[in-house]
């Protein structure tokens, strides 16, 4: 090339500028730089940690760390079949139990998933519709408390037939979570009141009172010096389409259609419009003519009335008892599966059937392997941090952000 043509070249802006990108490389940066895809690789991280806290607590590898400089194929070979054995112990508890000698034991974990998948996706969609209207509600296990009480005393003591009772039971749940959420609504619209605060002196409510009533004629069982209640009747429960031999249940059916019904919701409906404009700016909201005060009511109630569906999913299909421990701690689970999941409908029920699986191959983990069950819960938590740190997500794993994605 002669200096006259490098001159003319450089003198040419189009020549200065870099040679556009691929549309597969375009394509690729834009799915790295998504937000579903910082959840995954927020998730892989999490599994990471889990691994190598694993291999920190495996007796193998601490042996063989002892003459690791002699011998170092033994101390990685022993990390590799720690965390290998624990992940497909994980997989053969939640998903597929491979070694299983019959159907049964074959598919028994993935219906143990959705069993633990179906109240914490419940609970999960309503704290979804409250984060979605900028109002941190954390007082799931309250209102999952609320419903299972409702929904167990019309289970227990009500005398109808089943397409009667089983409804009203479900329903009866539906208010009594309701009712208790709204409440908090209306203590904010009235009073200012801070939902966090509310919602956490609430689970204290409905826990204390739940446990006080199960010592009472009003719940307790008749003869039981235990606080449990009567088992709730046949005609009031969910049906369990397996066979009693599996704890999955029709409730299952009704979590979809809550997903379905918070997708329309809050992306079909008018209610929804105003749900997500509280959300987005409440004095812009205010102008634009919404009732603020009765949109936090209606908020609450909504998130209330899903997490108090949760509830009959509990008293009305799994456990079908009323005890101090019905809202296990699907409550603060539900949190988790709302963050994860974006507060999107759908994202939701991902994150609840993650952690469903979680649940239930924790139980493998600990009995085949010998892992600490906490593992599990410290591989929740690390969901909860990486999602709420994303530019630690992408410099882990080197991912472009927004602002790099190319136009």
């Amino acid at each position: 090339m002669s200096a006259k043509e490098v001159k003319s070249k450089a003198k040419d802006p189009a020549a200065q500028q870099p040679a556009p990108q691929s549309r597969t490389t375009q394509v690729m940066r834009e799915l790295l730089a998504a937000n579903w895809s910082l959840t995954l690789f927020a998730v892989l991280a999490s599994f990471i940690v889990g691994g190598i806290l694993i291999a920190f607590a495996n007796a193998g590898v601490q042996s063989s760390a002892g003459y690791l400089f002699a011998r170092p194929g033994d101390f990685f070979g022993a990390i590799g079949n720690a965390v290998f054995g624990a992940y497909d112990a994980l997989f053969r508890g939640s998903v597929f139990n491979y070694q299983a000698k019959d159907f049964a034991g074959m598919i028994r974990p993935i219906t143990e998933t959705l069993a633990f998948a179906t109240p914490i996706t419940m609970a999960g969609l309503g704290l979804a519709v409250a984060f979605r209207s900028g109002l941190f509600n954390i007082g799931g296990t309250g209102q999952i408390i609320s419903g299972a009480l409702f929904a167990g005393w019309v289970g227990i003591y009500v005398d109808l037939p089943f397409y009667l009772h089983f409804p009203l039971a479900v329903l009866a749940g539906i208010i009594g979570g309701g009712l208790f959420g709204a409440l908090v609504g209306f203590l904010k619209a009235a009073t200012g009141a801070n939902e966090v605060i509310v919602t956490i002196m609430f689970n204290y409510i409905a826990g204390l009172m739940l446990s006080y009533l199960l010592k009472t004629p009003f719940l307790q069982a008749p003869g039981s010096v235990n606080p449990i209640s009567p088992a709730v009747k046949e005609t009031a429960k969910y049906w369990q389409f397996l066979g009693p031999t599996f704890r999955l249940h029709s409730g299952i059916v009704a979590m979809l259609l809550a997903v379905v019904f918070v997708w329309w919701l809050l992306n079909r409906s008018s209610l929804g419009f105003q749900f997500r404009a509280l959300g987005h700016n409440p004095n812009a909201a205010k102008v634009a003519g919404i009732n603020i005060g009765l949109t936090y009511v209606l908020v609450m109630g909504v998130s209330g009335a899903l997490a108090g569906l949760a509830g009959t999913s509990q008293i009305l299909g799994t456990e079908r008892f009323l005890t101090t421990g019905v809202a296990a701690s699907f409550g603060f689970d539900a949190i988790t599966v709302a963050l994860l999941g974006r507060s999107n409908p759908w994202g939701v029920l991902a994150a609840g059937i993650l952690f469903g699986g979680l649940r239930a191959g924790a139980v493998t983990m600990q009995a085949n392997q010998g892992v600490p069950i906490d593992i599990v819960f410290i591989v929740q938590s690390m969901i909860v941090l990486f999602i709420a740190a994303p530019p630690l997500v992408r410099a882990i794993f080197r991912l472009p952000s927004p602002k790099g994605v190319a136009k």
